[in-house]
């Protein structure tokens, strides 16, 4: 399965990464360019391995584990590169903060989670945030390299500041329900280890 289509468009978003960060270093507006196309043409793979899974039922537990890992490195890494090349300061590394902060949060709450035996399926905001996150994301990686008729940077601040909020939000729901497990967890861990009478 590990060379099903579905899989390898998850793997190209990992592969796609040391390119893309290789650009912010090369100077001039081509590099800018190339990487923000690199990055939609990744962002794009994300819904298509999963479109594709479903459809031709190749749905496997190695692309339901690359899958959200792959998203993370990739957002990851621009987010850092970006706020290396100062494409992101000031308070708007804030949201940058708050949207880093948040997927170390789940990757945690999803590996607790495992060992339980329980899933946490991704909500229909998440999808939204994570597209939105995407679209601000591109436009950073442009810059002031944008047309001067556009707001290109100003659009991709806006951007990553909704986005974070709706990851505040996603954020709270997929907490509560990890804690509501947890509580569970240890409830039953108790009975468990207590003596019968």
């Amino acid at each position: 399965m590990l060379t099903s289509l579905p899989n390898l468009l998850t793997l190209s978003r990992i592969v796609v990464i040391p390119l893309l960060v290789a650009l912010f270093f090369v100077h001039g507006d081509a590099a800018r360019w190339i990487a923000c196309a690199l990055f939609v043409v990744a962002g794009v793979t994300d819904y298509f391995d999963g479109y594709f899974a479903r459809r031709w039922s190749q749905i496997s537990a190695f692309g339901r584990f690359l899958d959200p890992i792959a998203d993370k490195l990739l957002v990851s890494a621009v987010i850092l590169m970006l706020v290396a090349v100062d494409g992101i300061t000031g308070l708007v590394v804030l949201p940058a903060l708050i949207i880093l902060c948040r997927e170390v949060l789940v990757s945690g709450l999803r590996e607790f989670l495992a060992g339980l035996n329980v899933g946490l399926p991704v909500s229909r905001l998440a999808k939204w945030k994570t597209m939105l996150q995407m679209v601000a994301l591109g436009f950073l990686i442009v810059g002031d390299t944008g047309p001067d008729a556009v707001p290109v940077q100003m659009i991709g601040e806006v951007g990553l500041w909704v986005a974070a909020l709706l990851t505040l939000v996603t954020g709270y729901d997929y907490l509560r329900v990890g804690i509501g497990h947890m509580g569970r967890s240890s409830g039953a861990s108790a009975a468990a280890k207590r003596p019968a009478e």
